[in-house]
């Protein structure tokens, strides 16, 4: 039994990992939020020490150091700028780490994780979930299995709705969220790279608050891209279905389905990063480069190849920035 520590227990993204740590047998001892809406800590860990200052939270980390509670593992689930702090604080403290994706914001930020990993001998894994999924994993084989020269025809659409508050939250920040294609987006250009190769150019067509639209040529595909948080953009068969996410892939004109199985990843994240099998940095290096460029990049407006769905009209900010 692995001893975990949790940083970020109140957010939208930790119940998977706060299941994931006792589906795999294994025990939390501590855990950190500034906010204090944790109560679903019960139904997992409910002996877990709390904390809603850092400081008390990394005095008690160090305090049972020389415990049967020491900790092997921090999670990882605040918010993306805070990654690089508290995957730095982790590894100091002498724990190896599993951090939520993005992994960082900045590419540069990636050497210096690197060299932190070897002064303190611990490792940093990462969630890359799609990786994992069988509908994804059979596509990599297929693509894998395609006559060298085979080039594929991709459109990628997701769009998951999101309300008003988005934009009050950190996630609504550009310079914490790193935008609409980091926060929602950088498993699935991670996943793009992984399945048809590095990227070999990228250009960003549309990009908004709510949106961000684009073409990615790699090694063996032309991709479309789509991507949005506004309800409007839904097609009529999601509304009808009253769904407020929708996720397709079109790949030489046939539609690819991988819409289930999600939320059991992290289970599966967790068991391969036990075992020594986890992602570690450098997988997670080519995605952070895509995300980074689209992010500084001069969107060139409806020109060539872009996704249909970037011809959708611009949505105003509901604060009227």
């Amino acid at each position: 039994m692995k001893n975990f520590a949790l940083i970020g227990a109140a957010g939208y993204i930790a119940p998977r990992h706060l299941r994931a740590i006792k589906d795999t047998g294994n025990r939390l001892v501590a855990a950190y939020d500034k906010f204090d809406s944790v109560g679903i800590m019960d139904s997992y860990f409910p002996q877990a020490d709390f904390f809603t200052e850092f400081e008390i939270f990394d005095r008690h980390c160090s305090k049972i150091k020389a415990t049967d509670k020491k900790i092997d593992y921090v999670s990882i689930c605040t918010p993306n700028y805070l990654h690089d702090a508290h995957m730095r604080y982790s590894l100091r403290l002498g724990a190896d780490v599993i951090c939520e994706k993005p992994l960082v914001l900045n590419p540069w930020n990636i050497d210096q994780l690197v060299q932190i990993e070897k002064e303190t001998g611990h490792r940093i894994n990462t969630i890359l979930q799609l990786r994992l999924h069988p509908s994804i994993v059979a596509l990599k084989q297929q693509v894998d299995a395609a006559p060298k020269d085979k080039i594929f025809d991709v459109d990628l659409t997701y769009i998951t709705s999101r309300g008003n508050w988005y934009y009050t939250s950190w996630k609504g920040d550009v310079h914490k969220s790193g935008g609409i294609a980091t926060n929602i987006g950088v498993h699935f250009y991670d996943m793009l790279q992984w399945v048809f190769g590095k990227v070999t150019k990228n250009i960003v067509h549309v990009m908004a608050h709510d949106r961000c639209a684009g073409y990615l040529e790699l090694e063996k595909a032309r991709v479309r891209y789509f991507l949005s948080i506004n309800a409007d953009n839904l097609p009529e068969n999601a509304v009808q279905g009253e769904k407020r996410t929708y996720r397709t892939i079109n790949i030489d004109g046939s539609e690819f389905e991988f819409s289930q199985g999600f939320t059991e990843l992290h289970t599966e994240s967790y068991k391969r990063i036990l075992t020594g099998n986890g992602f570690g940095i450098e997988d997670a290096r080519e995605s952070i480069n895509i995300v980074h460029a689209i992010r500084n990049a001069q969107p060139v407006g409806l020109v060539g190849d872009y996704h249909p769905l970037a011809k959708l009209p611009a949505a105003k900010h509901p604060f009227g920035w």
